[in-house]
């Protein structure tokens, strides 16, 4: 199910006021994950990254080209634990 507009604003606006609802979304992305939920692992990063860093910044920090992040948080693909943890650091650092 694809989220409204005005959801991912309320996320974002939420995040930039409010650090513990960042560290819970970062905590909602890494559990999933941990246990072996990886749509919903990779839709919690999505919110994460769109809230915190943005995709062009993260695709700068990584050296990658932001369409393949974005291809890499998609439905149909497959996210090593490699590359999502240093989504996730990313993440972190941006907020720190």
């Amino acid at each position: 199910m694809a989220l409204t507009r005005a959801f991912r604003e309320t996320i974002y606006r939420r995040a930039q006021r409010d650090a513990g609802y960042r560290k819970a979304l970062l905590t909602e992305a890494v559990n999933a994950y941990l246990g072996g939920d990886m749509a919903a692992g990779k839709a919690a990063l999505r919110d994460v990254i769109n809230a915190t860093i943005g995709f062009e910044r993260l695709a700068a920090e990584l050296q990658k080209p932001s369409k393949s992040l974005h291809r890499m948080l998609g439905a149909a693909a497959t996210l090593t634990w490699p590359t999502s943890s240093r989504f996730f650091r990313c993440c972190r650092r941006a907020w720190a």
